[in-house]
């Protein structure tokens, strides 16, 4: 039986200004670890620093569409990619 390689990653979200409309938090997943702003009105996200990038920030977009009125400040979430990073 073949497994499907899979990583989980980890979101902690660390400020959600209604003002600045962006949410501000950090993800790590396996070695990496990244800080990320996401400005939800324009739809933009920035992931920080640029090494690994491109393994987590559509991922990482799509969960945060998906989760936008569930996430709250000072809160942990995790999900899983399927892929091995």
């Amino acid at each position: 039986m073949k497994f499907k390689p899979e990583t989980t990653v980890y979101v902690s979200i660390k400020e959600y200004n209604f003002n600045k409309r962006e949410l501000k938090g950090f993800v790590e997943a396996s070695e990496f670890q990244w800080n990320f702003t996401w400005s939800f009105t324009e739809g933009k996200l920035f992931v920080n620093p640029p090494l690994g990038r491109a393994l987590i920030e559509d991922s990482l977009l799509r969960f945060l569409i998906k989760k936008d009125y569930e996430l709250e400040s000072g809160s942990n979430y995790k999900f899983t990619v399927s892929s091995k990073f």
